[in-house]
């Protein structure tokens, strides 16, 4: 059986297309069943719509700061699709530690940058400020700790001289395309569990490859 997943965006939904795409494979462990947006104008809507995806809107602006009624809404969403495992995609809003626990090592989120490197906004401008030659994309599960739970799957890419924050970022965005969806497959798959604050992974040794930046030749 599948994995039953919800996508929870608040904007144009990149990873959540490449997600959707991966999982149409049929070797795929993991169904997308719902697109849930925070945000009505949130563009990945009618992206996921386009895919056959069910789309759900639940407004956070007018609960304000009543993040507890807010969440009370979305669980009813979730466990009306029967969803079991949960994929951030951009969603801006923060939740309470208590729904953070409900769903704590079945729900995951992507970031740019190498955590713990960089957690939070402006994570590529950051990095430069930081002058790093190598930074990335990681995949993690969400704790009550902004970007701070742990560390499912990385991808890293060479920064070079003249990057921006924004020639970073999209870069940057290619690497979360590969990583997420392959994430989503380790964890709805049953090769992914956490010990403690780590993740291990099962069948999955990585590539073995070296990235040096910059190159000396």
């Amino acid at each position: 059986m599948k994995r039953r997943v919800a996508i929870l965006i608040s904007g144009r939904g990149s990873n959540m297309a490449a997600l959707i795409e991966a999982a149409r494979a049929k070797d795929f462990p993991a169904e997308i069943v719902v697109v849930i947006s925070n945000r009505a104008d949130a563009g990945g809507l009618e992206r996921a719509k386009a895919g056959g995806i069910a789309a759900v809107t639940i407004e956070s602006k007018p609960f304000g700061k009543d993040r507890a009624a807010f969440e009370a809404v979305l669980q009813a969403a979730l466990d009306k699709y029967r969803v079991e495992l949960i994929c951030l995609g951009g969603f801006m809003r923060l939740f309470t530690a208590g729904f953070v626990q409900h769903w704590y090592g079945r729900m995951l989120n992507i970031h740019p940058s190498l955590l713990p490197s960089f957690p939070g906004l402006d994570p590529q401008g950051q990095a430069l400020r930081a002058g790093v030659r190598i930074s990335g994309a990681t995949v993690h599960f969400v704790t009550a700790e902004t970007d701070a739970g742990p560390i499912l799957m990385q991808g890293a890419i060479a920064v070079v001289e003249d990057d921006t924050p924004e020639t970073l970022a999209e870069r940057i965005l290619g690497i979360e395309h590969r990583i997420y969806p392959d994430a989503l497959r380790l964890l709805a798959g049953g090769r992914a569990r956490l010990e403690g604050d780590i993740c291990k992974t099962e069948g999955s040794a990585g590539t073995g490859g070296v990235l040096i930046s910059p190159a000396a030749s």
